[in-house]
């Protein structure tokens, strides 16, 4: 019974941090108006959370489970680009329409472990891409640059908001920039020389399928050695 009650009490007090966030318009909120928010004393909240950091970091975990849920919701259209396309967009959406909330996830809290889940998705989706054979760099690489890219015309939209059709023109010229440096729309007409035709979409491609089944043939050693000799080709 105490344990739950203390789960109550901790989640009325992240509930009240979190609605008193989104109301604020960007200004400071303190731990007192938290506090007389969730009707608990500050030792309570300091228990729980140990500080205002802690506070807002569980709060920012609050915020990531929110945008998971609409993440694990996104179906396949068949296309992994366009998967990734509008993984891109639903990523963006969450930020404008929940900025109090982004920029904590995103610019001043520690990372929660529900990122690594948002992170895994990322990575499932450009894994799908590189399966196609329709990646030009690492999957590690594409995530890198689509994550950066992705959260920062976010945090660039919700600082200046130049309204709707400005702020999506902004996100699908920015989207199809990024898509366009490291993806291939058809892996059979991939923008290289003759010679070397569509080369760095097939080892990226044969990368992501080794990792996915390993084969029994290699060692650990060799199988390491020939991930990194098809991270150089597809470099």
């Amino acid at each position: 019974m105490t344990a739950q009650k203390d789960r109550a009490t901790r989640d009325r007090i992240v509930r009240a941090a979190a609605r008193l966030l989104t109301e604020s318009d960007g200004e400071p909120v303190s731990t007192r108006a938290v506090c007389t928010a969730a009707g608990v004393g500050a030792p309570t909240l300091y228990h729980h959370f140990g500080d205002k950091q802690g506070l807002f970091d569980a709060v920012a975990a609050h915020g990531f489970e929110e945008y998971l849920a609409s993440k694990r919701a996104q179906g396949s259209t068949g296309d992994p680009i366009e998967d990734l396309r509008r993984g891109w967009d639903l990523h963006v959406e969450y930020g404008v329409t929940h900025p109090a909330f982004y920029t904590l996830m995103y610019g001043t809290s520690r990372t929660p472990a529900a990122a690594d889940e948002a992170h895994r998705i990322l990575l499932g989706l450009i894994e799908a891409i590189a399966r196609a054979g329709r990646l030009r760099v690492p999957v590690e690489t594409a995530a890198r640059v689509i994550h950066s890219a992705g959260v920062g015309v976010t945090l660039t939209l919700i600082a200046s908001p130049a309204g709707e059709d400005a702020d999506r023109d902004t996100s699908v010229r920015t989207r199809e920039a990024v898509l366009a440096a490291v993806t291939v729309e058809d892996a059979a007409q991939a923008d290289v020389p003759p010679s070397s035709h569509a080369v760095a979409p097939k080892a990226v491609a044969l990368k992501a399928a080794l990792a996915a089944a390993p084969p029994p043939a290699l060692t650990p050693s060799e199988a390491a050695l020939l991930s990194e000799w098809l991270d150089r080709v597809a470099g």
